[in-house]
């Protein structure tokens, strides 16, 4: 199998065959150049505190994904990464290759006195394709899937249910199955997020007339 190939990049790779990575994580900013808050938290990726909750989104091209999210009314930090597959620390070069399993993913963190995740979810899944399988648009390959991780089973419980109650709006504009994978971070891949290199975060914010790719549906989510 080739994999330049377009059908082996939309084909996960095995967890043995992925690529070795390495040991030393991707140096980035300390905090988001959009919000101002950290990036990173020191109790944990999903621990930031009393009233603050984390969730991780991929919809396509992270770079999309994060202006999106970090213009959301109640989100305190963003941060683009690669979650979801099995090459520790990996580079984008790597990730683009199909050969680490991650997809490209945006880490969410919101103050739960002015949103909540449902709320998060609904935007998510109005902004992107979630019927698109391992592509968006034009994007080919694993690392553009559609995926929710999150950071407990409850969160998890609320992520299909949100899909779900999205499912029949989807299917009466003639839209196949919602494809999305669902689940808790730890139990994917090898269970982490690794921080992308740093021009990648916040990217649309440095370069304001970069590329998006927001293959959305067009489909509100229901009342």
């Amino acid at each position: 199998m080739s994999w330049g190939s377009s059908h082996a990049k939309q084909t996960m790779v095995d967890s043995i065959a992925a690529l070795p990575g390495r040991g030393t994580p991707t140096p980035v900013a300390s905090k988001n150049l959009v919000l101002g808050a950290p990036m990173g938290s020191a109790g944990g990726l999903c621990d930031w505190g009393p009233g603050r909750h984390a969730v991780i989104l991929g919809g396509g091209c992270f770079w999309g994904v994060e202006e999106i999210m970090w213009q959301v009314p109640g989100v305190y930090t963003t941060a683009v990464g690669y979650a979801g597959g099995y090459t520790p620390n990996p580079t984008y070069e790597e990730v683009c290759s199909a050969r680490t399993g991650h997809a490209e993913a945006v880490l969410v963190v919101f103050d739960e006195a002015r949103t909540n995740l449902e709320a998060i979810l609904r935007i998510f899944f109005e902004t992107h394709d979630p019927t698109q399988d391992m592509r968006q648009g034009n994007d080919v390959g694993t690392q553009y899937r559609s995926a929710i991780f999150t950071c407990s089973p409850a969160d998890v419980r609320t992520a299909r249910a949100v899909a779900e109650r999205f499912t029949p709006a989807l299917s009466a504009a003639g839209y196949g199955a919602i494809t999305t994978e669902i689940g808790e971070l730890g139990d994917i891949g090898d269970g982490q997020f690794y921080y992308a290199e740093d021009y990648h975060q916040q990217y649309l914010a440095k370069n304001p007339a970069g590329y998006r790719c927001h293959a959305a549906t067009g489909v509100n989510f229901p009342s």
